[in-house]
């Protein structure tokens, strides 16, 4: 399926996994220049792609940029129960073989290749550059899922007994938690879109995945030190579902030397879907100043590849 408005391509399409399970992915291309460079979606836990990240992803192609996306297993329109996480690695696997084969094919490989992640994708994005850290060259992190706030984790008691009861009944739809739709969507007409798209899991977090969810944050806390990529994380100071202390910590903690944050007073959990108007103008625009400001100082990973391939080919003409 293709369509196309304001100057912008939408196509779509299901490819096959390494087992087999189909996965749904969709592009948003500009039809008026030839793409900036690269950015790759990553959703935020039983969200999609196709709906939820439309508008974020019209305003990142009409600014100049190829933007791809994919529905994790479990998620959207690609296979599996839904909001049920199998395997966490098998997801980042998934976005991995990806994202790696749109990079490599010859139109795309002088691009810059940046990944975005919103919540749990942002957890993803940090997965992705852990599994290849010299392959993407930037990250936007969308108060990502690196700590679960306080008040949004159950008790120790009852998270005890869920990880255990997770090996006999991983479904199960038991995991006591708030009403992630209301303290995440600050308009209360984009929680009713959410709640009434099919696209989008409403129920209680399953078993396994609520574990998930919780470990992996967990680690990613603990290895903050290891981000080294170039990377901007932005976060709404009230933000009741992600800690936004844990981007301060992944600002001060990460390697990279090229990084910056953003907090923004008064704004939520979703950046890009369910803020005020003008509060969404104000997080694109310093998250394209950023991109720009990145693109045209140029890509210094394919200047290192270059270099390196020249390095080659000489000690083998001197041999």
């Amino acid at each position: 399926m293709a369509t196309e408005i304001d100057n912008v391509k939408y196509e779509e399409e299901f490819i096959l996994n390494g087992k087999g399970l189909k996965l749904f992915t969709c592009r948003w291309l500009p039809t008026n220049c030839d793409p900036k460079a690269l950015i790759f979606l990553c959703h935020g836990y039983a969200m999609e792609c196709s709906v939820s990240m439309k508008d974020a992803a019209m305003r990142l192609a009409k600014a100049g940029f190829a933007v791809h996306g994919i529905d994790y297993i479990g998620h959207g329109k690609s296979s599996g129960l839904p909001g049920y996480i199998t395997s966490f690695d098998d997801l980042v696997d998934d976005c991995s073989d990806h994202f790696t084969n749109i990079s490599e094919k010859k139109e795309n490989r002088k691009k810059m290749r940046i990944l975005l992640g919103e919540s749990m994708g942002g957890a993803v994005v940090l997965l992705l550059h852990r599994k290849k850290p010299e392959f993407w060259d930037g990250a936007v992190l969308m108060a990502p899922m690196c700590k679960i706030a306080d008040e949004m984790k159950p008790s120790p008691l009852v998270t005890n007994v869920l990880t255990k009861l997770c090996n006999f009944i991983p479904t199960w739809r038991i995991i006591p938690t708030e009403d992630v739709i209301d303290s995440a969507f600050r308009l209360p007409h984009i929680r009713e879109e959410i709640r009434t798209n099919p696209l989008c899991y409403k129920g209680r977090p399953r078993l396994k995945t609520g574990y998930y969810l919780l470990t992996v944050s967990m680690d990613l806390e603990q290895r903050l030190q290891e981000v080294s990529l170039p990377f901007i994380v932005v976060h709404g100071e009230e933000d009741k579902v992600v800690d936004p202390s844990v981007s301060k910590l992944l600002f001060e903690k990460a390697s990279s030397t090229d990084k910056s944050i953003k907090l923004y007073p008064g704004m939520w959990h979703s950046l890009t879907y369910g803020e005020l108007p003008e509060n969404i103008d104000i997080v694109f625009t310093d998250i394209i100043n950023w991109l720009d400001e990145r693109t045209v100082a140029g890509n210094s990973r394919l200047e290192t590849e270059r270099k390196h391939e020249h390095d080659k080919l000489y000690d083998e003409t001197s041999k």
